[in-house]
Order: structure tokens, then sequence, then C-alpha cells
């Protein structure tokens, strides 16, 4: 298959690629003090010349890295050369400023066109963004990728269901860009409203949150959809668009040509081996203002071996499992979102979403309730086994014993931005 924006590389395309881009990487972080005294650190000085296999030799940067370098961390290029600055969404501390190019833009907008070039949209496509605007990469990323392929766009943002549910019909649109949570939210609506017929939406692209297989299949059969599309991304890497899956659904393709991805182990940051579970470290090969060298994400997820079944020579990684920094410690086990997901999903009458309360006792012993709901549909007379048998898998696969509650469809609340699914009253 032809592309326009996403290219066709081999294994030894990429390789190439990867090390040219992460010589001009190692020349730029020169010019940050933060960058310079981490590197000389680890022994290094310019013009050294370093390869794929030296990585480990490189320091890791960090959230700390940002917010100390406030309120422009790790730049890399004069202040003049700056044409925009996002921000993340974090509600402590400083907030991790990101600078960009002129050319960081330009990229950021190119790997968003390549994800919805691999989600089979095309210039005739028009494009309605439920994001956030602002500071936050989110809108602009989506909006600046469905330009770039040429769609028409329809900038709404998050939020305004009633809008948005009005110009899906007069606009005719036909992809909708949304957190998970907002797609189930609009999906219900207009199921709720029998506005299946009077819209042309055809195609779904979410992020910004975990979004289970369930939770898929549930938005494209309410919708009618042709396919709904987990994308990933975050603030250091440009924004959105940093991977997609395609409509094989057998993980994330990531544009290898613009970033190095690791898996390490979180406490000794050594590599796992191909398909375990670590922390994601990403290099960038392309950015200019902020170039990341080994960033850790503290993203846990996997690498995925062996090419897709779509043909595509991109490097695949799994799903986001949950943060490194965000598990849960319950009576001695770690727990990530994305296991409870994973166990979930094994049930047909359960549907995608959850909620996990931790609570603890007089005597100071830990609990956790787990309330799930029912697949639209599915009556009330099973709950108690079906409860049962999801414990005891969930102690399975998990090694922790949590007590279920099953519930009604559309029980647990729904939210146009991303759902709490953890809440602990510890």
């Amino acid at each position: 298959m032809s592309y326009r924006f996403i290219p066709q590389l081999d294994d030894a395309d990429i390789r190439r690629q990867q090390q040219e881009g992460l010589a001009n990487t190692l020349a730029r972080v020169w010019n940050s003090p933060q960058y310079g005294s981490k590197l000389r650190a680890c022994g290094l000085k310019p013009g050294d010349q370093l390869g794929l296999d030296d990585l480990a030799r490189l320091p890791t940067v960090d959230v700390d890295d940002l917010r100390e370098g406030y309120p422009l961390p790790l730049l890399c290029v004069p202040p003049t050369d700056v044409v925009r600055i996002h921000a993340s969404s974090g509600t402590t501390g400083k907030r991790k400023i990101l600078a960009y190019t002129a050319a960081d833009v330009d990229t950021f907008n190119l790997q968003m066109a390549r994800c919805y070039e691999l989600a089979g949209l095309t210039a005739e496509d028009r494009m309605q963004i439920a994001v956030g605007y602002g500071l936050w990469t989110a809108g602009v990323g989506f909006q600046g990728g469905s330009e770039k392929l040429g769609m028409l766009t329809v900038p709404v943002g998050p939020g305004n269901l009633e809008m948005h549910l009005q110009l899906l019909q007069d606009l005719e649109t036909t992809c909708f860009g949304a957190t998970a949570s907002m797609a189930l939210l609009l999906a219900e609506e207009v199921e709720r409203a029998d506005l299946g017929k009077k819209i042309k939406l055809r195609k779904m692209i979410c992020g910004s949150e975990a979004r289970s297989e369930k939770m898929r299949q549930t938005i494209e059969s309410k919708l009618g959809l042709q396919g709904c599309y987990d994308i990933a991304g975050m603030t250091e890497m440009y924004g959105p668009g940093t991977a997609i899956d395609c409509d094989a659904h057998e993980g994330l393709h990531y544009w290898a040509d613009l970033f190095i991805i690791e898996v390490l182990d979180p406490v000794t940051l050594q590599p796992v081996a191909e398909g375990e579970v670590g922390e994601m470290v990403v290099t960038s090969l392309r950015k200019e203002a902020v170039p990341l060298l080994r960033y850790r994400t503290h993203d846990l997820c996997r690498l995925l071996p062996g090419r897709c079944s779509c043909g595509l020579n991109m490097p695949r990684h799994d799903r986001i499992l949950g943060r490194s920094d965000d598990m849960l410690i319950y009576r001695g086990v770690n727990i990530y979102p994305g296991q409870y997901m994973a166990v979930i999903g094994e049930f047909t009458e359960l549907g995608g979403e959850y909620q996990v309360e931790l609570t603890r006792d007089e005597r100071g012993l830990d609990h956790l309730t787990l309330t799930v709901e029912r697949a639209q549909g599915v009556g009330s007379g099973n709950d108690a086994a079906l409860a049962q048998a999801l414990e005891h898998r969930l102690h399975k696969a998990i090694l922790a014993r949590m007590q279920v509650v099953v519930v009604d469809y559309a029980t647990l609340p729904r939210t146009f931005s991303k759902s709490r699914r953890v809440v602990d009253k510890r």
C-alpha cells in the first residue's frame, strides 16, 4: 500500500535513519547547559561519536529536569527560534513547558497526519475535534494533522455535547477525535436520540487515556463505525500522534524514524526482554527546541515482536498499562490499570467501564472494591456468579483478592474528559 506521509522503510532503513537522527540529537543537546552537565557527568564530551548500541552510556532525563529548568527547560535553540510553547496538564508544582520551533510544529503536524492516514482517512473526510485546546497539545495537534492531510476541520473542543451532535449532522462529519470517555458518551447519546441514520460518522480517533478493547468494540457498535483507533502521545513528544493502532488492532505502530523507544526496568534502568513490560524511555530524532535524550515517560508498556499483519513495517508497542509512578500497592502487590481492563475484557457479560475504590478499615487493613458494569442488555440474574468468577480470575491474574460489584450498564459516571478510574480513600 502506498501512503503520502508514512514512509515505506525496511529494517535497515529504520536503523540508518535512527543512527543519523541520534547523531543530530547528540549534536543539539550540547547547546543546553542542563544537558551538558548531565553528559559530562557520564564522562562524555562534545564531538563524541556514539551509535545506537551506545544508548546505555547516555544519561536519562525526567520530569524533574523539565521543572528545574522552568520556564523553558532543556532549550537547545536561541529563544528567538521558539514559535510556540505547550504545557502539561499537571496541577502540582511548576508546569512542564515545552518549546517548539517552526520545524517542530511541522513535524508535529506530520506525525498526526500519518496517524490519520494509517486510520484510512483522506482529504475527502471531515474531522471534528473534541479534545482540549489552549496550552494543551491535544486540540492543536489533532487540528494541525487534519489540515496537513487536507480534511475539513471542525475545532469544537471538549464538552458541549449538544453542539457536537448538531455539527455532526449539519457538516456531515466523518471522523471524530476525543478521549475514550467522551467517545463513549457521544456513542450512548447518539443511540439514545436515535441519530445513527442522521450522521455520516465512520471513524473515531481516541487518545489521552487508557481504553480497553471492549470499549473500542462498544463505541464501534453503537455508532456503526468502520473503525475506532487508539492514539498515543505526550507533550514531551510533540503531543498526540506518536503512535496509533491500525485496522488489525495488534498494537500501536510508532514512528521509528522520529523516535527511538527503549523499554527498561524502572528500578535498574536495564533493558527488559522484548515482549516484557517495563518503562518506556524515548529519544527524539528530529526535535529542535527541546530534544529528548532518553526521556523517562514513566509509562508502563512493552514492545511487540514481529511484524503486524497489516504489512506496515513500523515497529509496535502495546497499549499503555499505566504509569510506574501511579502504580497501586495493595497488600504488597503492585497493580496497574491495564491489568483490570485485560481481565474484564475476557467476560462477554461485562461492559468496558469500571471503577476501583481503595479503603482502609479501623485495623489498618486495606480493602479494594472493583465496580464493573454489565454489558448493555445483560440482565442482573447472574450477578453473584459473575462477580465470583471475576474475583477468581482477578486473583489468579493479579495475585490480589478484591471484592467485585456488578452494576447496571451506564451506572458509572460518564465524562467529557478522562474518566476517574481509581478512587483512593486510604
